[in-house]
């Protein structure tokens, strides 16, 4: 057996690893500490706030804050 270091660059790769993984083929050994595991053994990057950061523009941001209100309040009860 060997082992080797695997850099993911895409989320789907992770349900690739897992299917993988049921077949027997690979075993993951362990997850880096930017992602965590959850149900299933699937592995899903933590996202902060601060990769959201300079994302959308102040303009874009208030156009989409006034679109979110106003759904809310077409739902007809608070949240």
């Amino acid at each position: 057996m060997e082992t080797v270091l695997v850099q993911i660059n895409n989320t789907k790769a992770y349900k690739l690893l897992e299917d993988l993984e049921d077949l027997d083929i690979i075993k993951v050994l362990e997850k880096n500490g930017s992602v965590k595991k959850v149900k299933d053994k699937v592995a899903v990057k933590k996202n902060l706030p601060a990769d959201y950061f300079g994302l959308l523009t102040n303009e874009e941001g208030n156009k989409f804050e006034t679109h979110i209100n106003t759904v809310r309040k077409q739902w007809g009860r608070n949240i």
